[in-house]
């Protein structure tokens, strides 16, 4: 047995350390993951006025920075009682979904396929393709997809103010309305973002993409161009040579809050926590998340995973056993999986649920489930655009009550974030973030079960004399990590 220490990690948000024990047969044994960094919104947010969690949480985060705005204004709403006009709900989706679309496309342009141009890759038929396209910086769809997003986030000026740190969302809906000339110019940006897709990425209509139900069809679709008809099946013909449906498999159990709240109840993308082993769906017990700071340095006396309304974060530098500043969340003691791949299994989309049936949540399977959400949120936003009405309410006034704790569930591009608040005299007197990246990259529980990533490397492949295995990373990226979310 033999140890390899892997990082910093390129092409990641924040910074990330893998321990990797290495087997004789060059397949990893076991791996704990380190979030590296300890950085403190939770303490910096208590003895501060409510309202002013929205200020401080947006500037976690620089790419997914609307999304702990989303959660914090559902925290404060649930804390004074308030809901969103329908105005306000859609325009909130509207900023939400243009922040998670713009990770999207991000993840899979700029931060996964640019892997396959690796040298490593040089004997395969296929690599040359992948410079011309994917070479970091210069390949061709490297460039056309970030002048895509950069068109696309302009969309978060109109909507927003501005991007990052948006200071639009509230408890009671968007302070930002938007009148009838400028749903029309926001409805042209979402076309042409639609008709990158269409031409780039998918080569074919949305639509389409989103209405194939099966892996056979799936199959079918990508035999009509495996390299020319768009970038998905150019990445389905990598996956099926490679094998990226054998890598990096998943616990088996998928969470996601619900995304996308509806002004008549529910979400756009339900919610529920998916179970592999017997294709079923539950509904999310939030009463029953904890964080184990076992293998943390934070303070944990008593060693009692709490429920985070109840949670504690202090660091503990020089704890004896912990190897990450990260939490162990965990859902009824159970270690879940959390990201595009859970919203398609609550919400149903047949061909994720048909391959994960096969496969299980691996690389390929991660990867496909983000780029259909990009086909089935585009049209939703279509359709947001046009349900807005001009000439009725934004957003609502909000009065906080000085006593009380509130629950913020949503969704982020990487899965499920939950904030908890409490507060005392009119003062924040806990706050407690999980993030996506929490779950996904937890470390060990008391118990000693690893978390979602420190499973899902267990098995890869180390070639002779890799140092940064590339098998880790392709697992890692599917994950798509975003530490400074995870160490807040």
């Amino acid at each position: 047995m033999t140890r390899l220490l892997v990082g910093p990690f390129n092409r990641v948000e924040g910074d990330l350390e893998v321990s990797l024990d290495i087997a004789a047969d060059r397949r990893v044994a076991s791996a704990q993951v380190n979030a590296t960094m300890y950085r403190g919104f939770e303490q910096i947010l208590r003895g501060k006025a409510p309202h002013d969690a929205l200020v401080y949480v947006p500037r976690i985060c620089g790419i997914c920075s609307v999304s702990q705005s989303v959660a914090a204004a559902r925290a404060l709403a649930d804390l004074g009682g308030v809901a969103m006009p329908p105005n306000g709900q859609h325009a909130t989706n509207l900023i939400l979904a243009t922040e998670n679309l713009a990770d999207h496309l991000t993840h899979f342009y700029l931060f996964f396929m640019p892997d396959f141009a690796r040298p490593v890759y040089a004997a395969h038929a296929w690599h040359a393709e992948a410079l011309r396209r994917f070479a970091p910086d210069t390949g061709e769809q490297v460039r056309a997809a970030t002048a895509a997003r950069q068109r696309w986030l302009t969309l978060l000026g109109t909507l927003g103010g501005k991007w990052p740190h948006t200071q639009s969302v509230e408890p009671g809906g968007s302070t930002r309305p938007i009148d009838a000339a400028e749903r029309v110019r926001l409805l042209a940006r979402v076309r042409e973002f639609r008709a990158f897709l269409e031409r780039h990425l998918f080569g074919a209509p949305l639509e389409a993409v989103a209405a194939i139900g099966t892996e056979d069809a799936l199959w079918d679709w990508h035999a009509q161009d495996p390299l020319g008809g768009g970038d998905l099946r150019f990445f389905l013909t990598l996956a099926r040579e490679l094998d990226l449906a054998r890598l990096g498999p998943g616990p088996g159990r998928y969470l996601s809050y619900g995304a996308y709240a509806q002004p008549e109840g529910g979400f756009a993308l339900p919610g529920g926590v998916w179970h592999a082993d017997t294709a079923c769906l539950q509904a999310v017990d939030s009463a029953a998340i904890t964080e184990d700071a076992t293998h943390a340095w934070l303070a944990d006396e008593g060693r009692t995973p709490l429920h985070p309304l109840a949670g504690q974060t202090r660091p503990d530098a020089d704890k004896a056993g912990a190897y990450t500043w990260n939490k162990a969340p965990r859902l009824a003691g159970a270690v879940v999986e959390t990201g595009a791949i859970a919203r398609q299994l609550a919400s149903g989309q047949p061909l994720v649920h048909a391959v994960v049936a096969r496969h299980g949540g691996n690389v390929l399977t991660r990867v496909l489930a983000r780029v259909l959400e990009l086909a089935r949120v585009v049209p939703l936003m279509e359709d947001w655009l046009r349900a807005l009405r001009p000439t009725e309410a934004f957003c609502v006034p909000t009065v906080l009550p000085q006593q009380g704790s509130g629950v913020g569930l949503s969704e982020a591009a990487r899965g499920s974030l939950g904030h908890w608040l409490v507060v005392q005299r009119g003062q924040i007197a806990n706050y407690q973030i999980v993030a996506p990246t929490s779950w996904n990259f937890s470390p060990r529980d008391a118990a000693g079960t690893p978390g979602a990533l420190e499973q899902a490397l267990v098995g890869a492949p180390v070639r002779e004399g890799e140092q940064t295995p590339v098998s880790v990373q392709h697992i890692v990226r599917s994950f798509d990590p975003c530490m400074v979310c995870t160490v807040h």
